[in-house]
């Protein structure tokens, strides 16, 4: 079985490094594209909102053909992206190369997860999962401030060591993957949830979440320049403890789920991101404090994805993996408007980067506030008898 999900574990970490390791990397791709910071934000904001528009009518369009054939094709498209990112030498070039991996990205997310509940036997299925779906968590931990550290002197080689980690994963799983094959979903079908209201709501939680952390992480690298004085070493540090605490904030939250109300297991992660993202330019003064306060906003973020996906799944077990692609569009959704909404806050309004905590922590305030209220509603229903 190992010798199965291992590939899909890896491809799973190739698209979550691809996915984070851009914001690392920030300050050296625009000096080299010679744009602004803002401008190369936008890299990372088309990058998620392409791949959550994508995943679900890609998945459709995939959805006939065999799980392996479905994720030989992703790994190509992801690859062949990753590549022409890498050889880009402007804006538009790598713009439209981050656009082809996008897709790619999309793609493996979905198939990866729904190979592995197909080639797990029903008692280890939950594990088959977590062990997947694992790689997108390490690619956080270790991937992302790997990624740094290596593009630290010249971002182009992270791109090529992403694509080398995409290709190694293809041929793990055209040498060691069956080919499975699962009854194919319309696009129609997997949008058919967002007509509940609770479905749409919880998605808009999860979008709100994900807004305010990338308004300000997809600025990091600039936004650390005071606690890191433009040292890579020192910024791939603070990363690899932000990686650490979503690590441990991803298991506090699979245990707490299973002990609590999943809607009270998400109220305090949210009120400490919202209280640490305020205190940004204070807490990222030195490098001590900078340290701390990585961690605990990293555990805070790691807690949110669990309890989400819980809530959804108890709306609907039997559409489980359409509402969990769903909750993985609205995150992307996130990623992207988080971009776009700090690089506006800087062309704009002339926010430094550092500042940028602060609407940062608006919208974490704005996304408790909603989730208090949904989770009041959902109360007052379920003590009413209304199902």
């Amino acid at each position: 079985m190992l010798k199965r999900l291992l590939p899909l574990a890896l491809a799973t970490f190739a698209v979550g490094t691809d996915n984070y390791v851009i914001a690392g990397l920030l300050p050296a791709i625009a000096a080299d594209l010679d744009v602004s910071t803002p401008a190369a934000g936008q890299l990372v904001t088309v990058f998620a909102l392409v791949l959550a528009l994508s995943a679900p009518v890609m998945g459709a369009l995939t959805s006939g053909l065999d799980r392996r054939s479905a994720l030989l094709i992703a790994l190509g498209v992801f690859v062949a992206g990753n590549a022409a990112t890498a050889l880009g030498t402007t804006y538009e070039a790598v713009m439209i190369a981050r656009i082809v991996t996008a897709v790619g990205a999309g793609m493996i997310n979905s198939a990866a997860s729904s190979t592995a509940a197909a080639i797990a036997p029903p008692e280890r299925r939950g594990r088959a999962l977590a062990f997947v779906l694992g790689g997108l968590t390490l690619a956080t931990a270790l991937g992302l401030p790997l990624g740094t550290l290596i593009g630290s002197t010249d971002w182009h080689v992270t791109l090529w060591a992403v694509a080398g980690v995409g290709l190694v994963a293809a041929l793990g799983i055209a040498a060691g993957l069956p080919a499975v094959s699962l009854p194919a979903v319309s696009l129609g079908e997997r949008l058919r949830p967002l007509r509940q209201g609770q479905v749409l709501a919880l998605l808009a939680v999860t979008t709100l979440v994900f807004l305010a952390a990338y308004t300000l992480y997809t600025y990091i690298g600039p936004a650390l320049q005071p606690a890191t004085g433009g040292s890579a070493p020192l910024l791939t540090v603070i990363l690899l403890a932000w990686g650490i605490g979503v690590l441990a904030g991803n298991i506090i939250a699979g245990r707490l789920v299973d002990r609590r109300d999943p809607a009270q297991v998400l109220t305090v992660p949210l009120l400490v991101a919202a209280l640490a993202l305020a205190l940004t330019p204070v807490a990222t003064a030195t490098l001590a404090s900078t340290l701390i306060w990585a961690v605990i906003w990293g555990v805070t973020l790691g807690i949110v994805v669990v309890p989400q996906q819980h809530r959804l799944i108890s709306l609907s077990p039997a559409a489980a993996p359409v509402l969990l692609g769903l909750n993985s569009s609205a995150i992307y959704a996130g990623m992207a408007l988080g971009g776009g909404l700090g690089g506006l806050a800087q062309e704009w309004f002339a926010v430094a980067p550092a500042a940028l905590g602060l609407p940062a922590a608006g919208v974490t305030a704005l996304a408790l506030l909603y989730h208090l209220a949904i989770a009041r509603r959902s109360g007052t229903r379920r003590a009413a008898g209304v199902p």
